[in-house]
């Protein structure tokens, strides 16, 4: 063990130009990744607090749900509100849909209700009266995601003049933010790439300027764990300090952008925190060593073998 930790220390010296490198590589790669953890971990916190408040609203006929030149909009008949018998209808389609776990019905007045304590302190409280309220069925759906179908059946029932639903401005957004996800992987693993080369370059100039006492000690019969080791330990004392700056970095900006701005500007939406930066700093530690583990091996085989 003492020869190890010596050669270990004595080639960090020799290449210490080469090894803060690799350091630095790594801590602007792993800081990458950590980010596209958090990015991650952040789009499923938005997608879980918004889908599961998300509600389908069926608006029914008015008297007015027709266009200027006298068509009705959606399924309605022009200038008839919705049927009682239709209402009906609509509602027992609605609960009898497997993907629906509840119907909720709101009529005009309480619609109106709504509108006014959401824009209380808005100018556009007066914009619109009760008249101009419509009737309709707000359904909860068991899975947020399974959509679809219970729209497309709604639409096609007689008496709704319109379906509202969410997923038509979040879907185009969460995948914007998956797209931002997969291009943050992907440069984070250019530049791993990066730093798995440089490792690799590190362990030949470094057997190159070894290469008299590493041959003598293969001629005394040194094992091949005992040759590599101290190379091992030399990309892992790089790694430490890459997987060890990153780490700050992640907890930096979870501190500084999230939970002292973000959380503080932008209260409607939910945010990440500690337990995200906790995570993100586990996949660091993993996958930086990882990279300091697996191409010095296999380097090893290649310069160093016995």
């Amino acid at each position: 063990m003492r020869h190890i930790l010596r050669e270990t220390w004595s080639g960090l010296k020799r290449n210490r130009a080469m090894t803060f490198a690799v350091m630095v590589t790594m801590w602007v790669s792993l800081s990458l990744f950590g980010a596209s953890v958090l990015v991650t971990e952040q789009v499923d916190t938005m997608k879980g607090r918004w889908y599961d408040q998300i509600e389908i609203s069926v608006f029914l006929c008015t008297e007015v749900s027709a266009g200027a030149g006298g068509a009705a909009a959606g399924n309605c008949e022009p200038g008839q509100e919705t049927t009682d018998a239709q209402r009906e209808l609509i509602e027992e389609r609605l609960n009898a849909n497997p993907e629906v776990a509840n119907v909720y019905y709101e009529t005009k007045a309480e619609a109106y209700e709504e509108y006014q304590r959401m824009y209380a302190n808005s100018p556009l409280v007066d914009v619109l009266s009760k008249d101009q309220m419509q009737d309709s069925f707000r359904v909860k759906l068991k899975d947020p995601e399974n959509y679809r179908g219970v729209v497309a059946e709604a639409k096609t029932l007689p008496g709704v003049q319109n379906v509202q639903d969410l997923h038509q401005v979040l879907d185009p957004l969460f995948s914007v933010l998956n797209a931002l996800i997969w291009g943050a992987r992907f440069l984070a693993a250019l530049l791993i790439l990066a730093a798995a080369t440089q490792i690799g370059n590190t362990i030949k100039l470094s057997a190159f300027t070894r290469r008299r006492e590493l041959g003598i000690m293969r001629l005394v019969g040194a094992s091949s764990t005992y040759i590599t080791m101290p190379f091992v330990m030399e990309s892992l004392v790089a790694a430490l300090g890459g997987i060890l700056l990153s780490a700050l970095t992640v907890m930096a900006c979870v501190k500084f952008v999230i939970i002292d701005r973000a959380q503080v500007s932008i209260k409607a939406l939910a945010w990440i925190g500690w337990p995200a930066a906790w995570v993100a700093i586990l996949w660091i530690a993993v996958a930086g060593v990882a990279l300091a583990v697996v191409p010095t091996l296999l380097s090893s085989r290649k310069y160093l073998a016995v």
